[in-house]
């Protein structure tokens, strides 16, 4: 049985991904909670930790 590839939205992706930063639980929590693997929860947190300083105003010339 194989799985229909999901697209999810910056928003959810953006909620996941705080929700991983905050480190009060495992990374198998929110997966479990958020319907998606603990490996995409870490690739998008590592995202956005890397591309935080954009969102800042350091990214732009």
């Amino acid at each position: 049985m194989s799985r229909k590839r999901r697209n999810h939205s910056s928003a959810f992706k953006a909620k996941v991904a705080l929700a991983a930063v905050k480190n009060d639980r495992t990374l198998a929590e929110p997966a479990e909670q958020f319907d998606v693997h603990p490996n995409q929860i870490q690739d998008w947190r590592k995202r956005l930790l890397n591309d935080a300083d954009h969102l800042f105003g350091r990214g732009r010339q």
